[in-house]
């Protein structure tokens, strides 16, 4: 009795030891029909290598990981573009397995746009079909020669049709917006470009008032200011700016459509 004990002793010290100098690299994501490649170090003694076992989605895999580097192939785990992955990588402590291609499981920009179109009162409605991860749309509206950032949808990630809609400001005379997603590595997709002119919105115009330091408009609208650097002093939304505290000089003032030199 007291040799079973001692036996049982051991085994369970056994088990400890084995898991008390283990680790686990976890690598989570989104199926881009693409496989995961592992940068293998040798273990703390020098005998063998880091990584022992791998397991996808808590299936163990056939890959052969004795090696400096190796493959996860994740064909055989029949995955769908999309189709969420957890790959646990369980190595010796003391050294830890790198993952070189981490872009692999995240989400890229695939969407496809099915149509675009833009209501009288500035309501933007978009279809996709083919996202395969969850990413941001960016809607972005084209104003003083160049594309401004006017807001931001979750995207749903799925394959299926997927309709989305934002509310955006516009300026006098013909608006243009488009939708984009930026994936990793800065991979960015765009939606075609959509124009709406606004039945009812007139020109605004501006007035610097040089004794209360601030800008009136006529109506709300965004607004930017530059200094004759290029550099962004000052941006916002609404019916005035101030312009407390800036050095006398040469501005460029964006609001509306327009782009105008303000004398300060």
């Amino acid at each position: 009795m007291k040799n079973l004990l001692v036996l049982f002793f051991l085994l369970c010290l056994r088990t400890m030891v084995v898991y008390g100098n283990s680790g686990t690299l976890m690598v989570e994501g989104k199926y881009q029909s693409k496989n995961v490649y592992i940068q293998n170090a040798f273990s703390q003694n020098g005998v063998g290598f880091c990584a022992y076992e791998v397991r996808v989605n808590g299936k163990v895999t056939t890959d052969e990981v004795n090696s400096s580097a190796f493959e996860i192939d994740l064909r055989p785990f029949n995955l769908n573009p999309g189709d969420p992955v957890t790959i646990q990588i369980f190595h010796k402590n003391g050294c830890a397995p790198k993952v070189l291609n981490p872009e692999a499981l995240k989400p890229r920009p695939t969407f496809t746009t099915k149509s675009i179109n833009i209501s009288n009162t500035g309501l933007l409605t978009w279809t996709t079909t083919g996202e395969q991860g969850s990413l941001v749309f960016v809607v972005e509206q084209y104003r003083w020669n160049k594309w401004v950032f006017v807001g931001e949808v979750q995207g749903i990630g799925t394959a299926t049709e997927n309709t989305y809609n934002f509310q955006v400001s516009a300026h006098s005379g013909v608006n243009k917006y488009r939708v984009k997603q930026v994936g990793f590595g800065k991979e960015v997709r765009y939606s075609p470009e959509v124009k709406f002119t606004p039945d009812s919105q007139p020109k605004l115009t501006f007035n610097y008032n040089a004794s209360k330091g601030n800008i009136t408009f006529s109506g709300e609208t965004m607004y930017e200011m530059y200094d004759m650097y290029g550099n962004v002093v000052l941006k916002g939304f609404g019916k005035s700016a101030d312009l407390t505290g800036f050095s006398k000089g040469t501005y460029y003032l964006c609001f509306d459509n327009e782009v105008v030199e303000v004398a300060l």
